[in-house]
């Protein structure tokens, strides 16, 4: 049993390094952060969708958006576009399953506000659509997807597509996004602000200039 765990956690660290080994991905990374930060000082919005355990992992990075993360600061606008269950068995039950995040998203979405995309295969054809969509209104669309990102990577602005081809690691792999976005905050803002240090090398968050006080 303890091998099996140990090979378990081996695995992960794998995923981990090959990583850390790929600065292609990490740079990818790091302009997924600008982007975010880009909209949110321009009083855009970021919305998450996936399946399954995607869905769980677009919730959870839109609360640590929308609630706090590491240190207290004004609310993030970040919403995960399953948490509706009325609209989301209307939807699927009267337009079908595949219609149901991109007809929030052409709702929803606006030239300048970010989609992030969650799909283990990159395939899911709800999400595609809903990427599709998104490029429609000008947004900008982030997948996080295996190996070979799948018919997202045709979708996608930026494509963070985890080495490896098993479901739990990839899983794992979004965890990515919190951390990014919560070393840029640590390392350029003080504990009661919203968003970095740089002022309008991003932009300025409009309708929201007490929150702006990074140096």
């Amino acid at each position: 049993m303890q091998d099996r765990i140990s090979h378990l956690i081996k695995d992960s660290i794998d995923v981990k390094l090959k990583t850390l080994q790929d600065p292609e991905l990490l740079q990818t990374v790091e302009k997924v952060v600008h982007e975010v930060v880009k909209a949110l000082q321009a009083d855009k919005k970021i919305l998450f969708c996936g399946n399954g355990g995607s869905a769980a992992d677009a919730q959870h990075i839109a609360a640590e958006l929308s609630g706090r993360f590491y240190h207290d600061r004004d609310p993030l606008f970040a919403e995960a576009l399953h948490v509706n269950t009325s609209y989301l068995t209307a939807v699927a039950n009267d337009y079908g399953y595949d219609h149901v995040y991109s007809r929030l998203v052409k709702a929803k979405g606006r030239p300048g506000d970010v989609l992030f995309g969650i799909s283990i295969s990159g395939n899911s054809t709800n999400i595609t659509e809903a990427l599709r969509v998104a490029r429609e209104q000008g947004m900008v669309t982030v997948s996080m997807t295996g190996l070979t990102g799948g018919k997202m990577r045709g979708l996608s602005d930026l494509l963070l597509n985890v080495p490896s081809t098993d479901t739990p690691r990839i899983q794992g792999f979004t965890s990515l996004s919190a951390i990014s976005f919560a070393n840029w905050w640590s390392a350029n803002c003080s504990p009661n602000d919203a968003l970095p240090r740089g002022g309008d090398h991003f932009g300025r968050w409009h309708g929201h200039p007490a929150a702006i006080r990074c140096e």
